[in-house]
């Protein structure tokens, strides 16, 4: 049975009659069936249509919101990872003899920065860059589905949907653009400029791909508002971390080792570009004038490890030990 909430119709009645039972659950609501004048018709209480979440009154809004900043950064990393996991397996398996590493770079980047612009025109509102969604409030906005009420504990009332509109299904809409742009233009690409390959590994940077987009499906649907919280601390360690090792397996420990090749330095300036990209997450840049000085540590990871290389080389430190003996 619907239920309606009046105006006033008289001196002695309060500003708005409410007959409809409580709603039970965080995310259980009640649509708006109908509106006349200021009169709203509502429905039974139970899950809210797509692209809308509750309000304070349980009822059912449109989500008409804009993602702010940090929302973007967000899906700015979730679209990174793809691309990122794409260049390495590229640069992986490439192998040194082959030229054809360069152009399967760039198409995964054209791959990539297109199923993006297909994703924001495909998203409501369609045929525009921009998208209308629903504010963060808290982790639980993310899984709804383990908030579903069971008023007499034998019947659950399912309320799941996505509170976090569109931030948790964009994505999935993205990696299969990815992967449908991938598997249109990527084999074309490596059968004709492949040349320094093997038959059997031209294509196995591609196989990669069908592997990692499984799992990062699987992350963003497990842990998606793990991320959403993480995901600037997640970028910096790995930054590190990534970066570390690429210095330590390419034995650079001076600057004039990192000239020796550009390669280096478009590694090097990669990484530096994720370091900003975690800095800019983590402060938001709400305060320009304290968070862009920020910015400055940019650098020094890798100016730490070029200044203390030396001092830390194994068969320097397997010498000096051996002669302490």
């Amino acid at each position: 049975i619907g239920s309606q909430r009046h105006g006033n119709a008289g001196c002695d009645l309060p500003a708005a009659v409410d007959i409809q039972p409580a709603c039970l659950g965080l995310y259980c609501g009640r649509t708006v069936l109908s509106v006349n004048g200021s009169v709203e018709t509502y429905g039974d209480c139970g899950v809210c249509p797509r692209g809308q979440r509750t309000d304070d009154n349980k009822i059912c809004r449109e989500c008409m919101g804009s993602p702010d900043r940090y929302d973007w950064l967000y899906l700015g990393f979730m679209a990174m990872l793809p691309l990122v996991l794409h260049w390495f397996f590229i640069e992986w398996y490439s192998g040194k003899k082959s030229s054809s590493a360069l152009l399967q770079h760039i198409t995964a980047l054209f791959e990539c920065s297109v199923a993006a612009i297909v994703t924001l025109l495909v998203s409501d509102p369609v045929g525009s860059l921009h998208i209308r969604s629903c504010k963060v409030k808290k982790l639980s906005d993310w899984y709804t589905m383990l908030y579903n009420p069971s008023p007499d504990y034998i019947t659950t009332v399912h309320c799941t949907h996505e509170a976090v509109y569109p931030l948790y299904t964009i994505v999935f809409i993205y990696y299969a653009f990815c992967l449908v742009l991938m598997m249109l233009l990527r084999p074309l690409l490596v059968k004709k400029i492949a040349c320094g390959l093997g038959k059997s590994d031209r294509f196995k940077s591609i196989y990669a791909a069908l592997y990692f987009f499984p799992i990062l499906t699987v992350l963003q649907a497990v842990g998606g508002g793990l991320l959403y919280y993480a995901f600037p601390y997640i970028i910096l360690v790995l930054s590190l971390v990534t970066l570390a090792v690429y210095m330590s397996a390419s034995e650079v420990e001076s600057f004039k080792d990192l000239l020796v090749r550009k390669k280096r330095l478009v590694v090097l300036f990669s990484h530096w570009l994720l370091h900003a990209y975690g800095i800019i997450s983590i402060s938001k840049l709400d305060k320009l004038e304290q968070d862009l000085p920020l910015l400055a540590l940019v650098p020094a990871p890798a100016l730490f490890y070029l200044l203390t290389a030396k001092y830390t080389e194994p068969s320097r430190i397997l010498s000096e030990g051996g002669n302490g003996h």
